[in-house]
């Protein structure tokens, strides 16, 4: 089967040489989807993690030869680092292996819209909610959580389900990380408003999302830990967000109906 044609695919989030990182299921979703242009938009490599000891499967590894493969076939790749690949911003301007590493940037859709693109990072200071989503219930929390995750979901495959994430499920019901994802939202949406542009795409807080705010389209490609998302961009401009479900990716968001331009008026004569 020939892989799906997209304009544009947003990723992030993906947190190589962390324990919990899903390569396998995002080495799938890259093989079966082809795009004109790429954005990976941050913790694509888990540094912290991989200072604390990490791991390397070779399929973490499969991940990087596939993307530099589709900057070789002629995609545009676009790397905005995000705090756990921080290293990266050291490098930003250069070009490696056909990969563009930029501090940020203003995404143009088919239909003309202007999106900003960021991890998200930069708004922890505005939500003041003590740090990141990764970090607000706490790291050992947070790997218990996935930890159920990872067993949980290997019980769903043994019994021949798809993948579904307990993870998302439980911290969408903690008030503390509802409250953040709140904040978080509307601090990039704010931020996209105030440049006069027209939405903001970014990660971060590992929670997918397309829906209107303040005046703009807020965009959230979601992660590939706990829900295995990714934003992407159709040929005529408009965007879903995808789940990889095996073994394929199912539509889980459109953004909202956008109504049509008003016609312009009539000339008539005096």
């Amino acid at each position: 089967m020939a892989p799906a044609q997209f304009r544009t695919l947003w990723i992030s989030d993906v947190h190589l040489g962390y324990k919990e990182c899903k390569a396998e299921f995002l080495l799938d979703f890259l093989r079966q989807h082809d795009c004109e242009q790429l954005y990976l938009i941050g913790d694509l490599i888990d540094f912290w993690s991989l200072r604390k000891g990490g791991r390397w499967p070779a399929a973490h590894g499969e991940v990087l030869k596939t993307i530099v493969a589709k900057a070789r076939a002629g995609a545009r790749v676009w790397y905005v680092p995000g705090n756990h690949d921080e290293v990266a911003r050291d490098y930003l301007g250069l070009s490696v292996a056909g990969i563009e590493i930029v501090p940020e940037a203003v995404h143009v859709t088919a239909d003309g819209r202007r999106l900003l693109v960021t991890h998200g990072d930069e708004c922890d200071s505005a939500v003041r909610c003590g740090g990141p989503l990764l970090n607000s219930l706490g790291d050992w929390a947070y790997d218990l959580l996935l930890f159920l995750n990872r067993w949980y979901n290997r019980w769903r495959r043994r019994w021949n389900y798809p993948y579904w994430s307990l993870a998302n499920f439980l911290k969408q019901r903690i008030g503390r990380a509802t409250a953040y994802i709140v904040r978080f939202e509307d601090a990039a949406a704010r931020e996209a408003a105030r440049r006069g542009l027209d939405g903001v795409v970014c990660g971060h807080i590992h929670h997918a999302e397309l829906r209107e705010r303040h005046g703009v389209l807020y965009c959230n490609d979601g992660d590939w830990v706990e829900s295995c998302t990714a934003l992407v961009e159709r040929l005529d401009g408009s965007l879903e967000i995808l789940r990889w479900v095996h073994p394929q990716a199912v539509v889980v968001a459109r953004e909202p109906a956008r109504l049509p331009a008003a016609p312009a008026p009539e000339w008539v004569p005096v």
